[in-house]
Parts: C-alpha cells; structure tokens; sequence
C-alpha cells in the first residue's frame, strides 16, 4: 500500500498565514501532520492562527524573517524545542513586484531575490542537519511557471524562480544520500484573493481581457485552485515520494505543454 500519510510529522510551512500556504498547511493537517508557520507581522500571525482554529487545525504560529540567518536559526531552534523535529519544510513564502526591469530600481531586484531565493536557501539550510539526524526530510519549494518561462514586468520573480528550480535541483544533489528529497512544485495561475482582479467581470459582462488570456493558454480552460495544489503536495511530502528527487511538478493545467490555439 503506498503510503500518503502525513501521521506523526512535523511540517513547517513558511508565509502561510493565508493563501496557497494556508491551503497547503491545512491538507497536510489533514494528512496528519502538525502545522507550524511562520510570517513576518504578529499580527498576519495572530490571523493565520484564527484561520486555522476556524478550520479546525491546532497550528503552531511564530514571528519570523526568512531572509535574516539569525532569525531564522533562533526560529527552526524553537520549533524543535516547542513541536519537534522538522519532517517537511514548504519554502512558500515570496513576493513578486511587476515592474518594468527598466523601470526597477537594484534594491527592488534584490528584495525579490532576497524573500523568493535567499530565504529558500537559509531556511533549508536550517533544518537540513536535524533532518539528517532523524534519517529523512522532505523540502518542497514553491517554484512557479516563471522557473520556465519569461514575461513582461517580472524579471526579478523570474530569475529568483529560475534560480530557486536550481536550488531545489542542487539540494537534492547534495543531501540525497542522507534521504532527503527536495522537490518543487510550480504552480500555474490559481484564482485567490489576490488575482480575484485579474477575473472580474467586466461591465458589458464580458472576462477580464487577462482572464480571457490565461484560460484560453490552458488546456484545462479554467484557473487553479488553492485545493488543486494539495495532493501533489502530500505527495511530495509523503513516503510516497521517497524515490522523486530534484523535480518540479508542474500544477498548471497544461499551460506549459501548450502551444495554444490558432487565432480564428
């Protein structure tokens, strides 16, 4: 029997105070795991911890910088102490700022690069030795399509995912002797709160021209869900995976499989 079970672990999922963080928290809780998350505000924090016990889930919440070492160290030292050892780490936590790259300051580049690839790397950096030391880990990065494809006004997401997809591949190079697996999942265009714009109506009742866009490049002819990421990511972070290292799977409706259709 493949085993999907999250039983007895410890989770950490970064930045998941809500959204595609939250989602992923909240199935791995039904997997079976214990839920610990961080973000940068105690009061995201004292929300994500309301959220969950909404939901039923005892989570675990703490104030915590990804892209400071100390922070961080101090942080994984606390869940240890408090929850326990770490089994899974989700690198969810990320920014992206759409900004023409001629228009975009090296400070605002170096933001993005700092929250989406430098904080993946210090965190995993952290809990690597003690996932070593229990004999196994699993790390799942959010990656994005823009670990493979190029587009307007987000050149510093693009190359911190780009850069990340490497991560993940090198992580996986290095620690998978001690079975460790580090995979990434690359998730197409979901509909929360925060693209709920992109799909409103328009006044004459017709899509949102970006809308129209992003179902017409999907084979599947609709946007993702939050939920349409929580099985891949079970089983990334499940036994089930033991033998999966250094892939990004793709959860994009097959958008990246797609040419697209022949303008009429």
């Amino acid at each position: 029997m493949v085993n999907f079970s999250l039983e007895g672990k410890v989770a950490l999922v970064t930045g998941a105070s809500y959204g595609i963080g939250f989602a992923l928290a909240s199935g791995f809780a039904k997997a079976g795991a214990t839920i610990v998350f961080n973000d940068i505000k105690q009061e995201l924090v004292d929300k994500g911890l309301a959220a969950y016990e909404a939901a039923g889930i005892k989570a675990h919440g703490y104030v915590c910088d990804v892209t400071n070492e100390e922070q961080v160290n101090a942080f994984v030292a606390r869940i240890e102490k408090e929850v326990g050892g770490i089994d899974i780490l989700v690198n969810n936590a990320g920014i992206i700022k759409r900004i023409p790259m001629i228009e975009m300051t090296a400070a605002e580049f170096r933001q993005v690069i700092d929250v989406d690839l430098n904080a993946p790397f210090i965190v995993a950096k952290a809990v690597i030795p003690g996932m070593i030391k229990k004999g196994h880990g699993k790390i799942i990065n959010i990656c994005s399509m823009m670990s493979e494809l190029g587009r307007e006004t987000v050149s510093a997401y693009a190359a911190a995912k780009g850069g990340l997809k490497m991560l993940t591949r090198n992580i996986a190079s290095e620690y998978g002797e001690f079975n460790i697996q580090c995979n990434g999942i690359g998730p197409g265009y979901i509909a929360t709160p925060q693209t709920a714009p992109l799909r409103e109506k328009q006044p004459d009742g017709s899509r949102h021209p970006f809308d129209a866009f992003i179902v017409a490049k999907t084979p599947a002819a609709r946007w993702g869900t939050p939920e349409d990421l929580v099985g891949p990511a079970i089983f990334l972070a499940s036994e089930a995976s033991d033998f999966v290292n250094g892939h990004v799977l793709y959860v994009d409706g097959g958008i990246l499989a797609y040419i697209g259709k022949q303008p009429q």
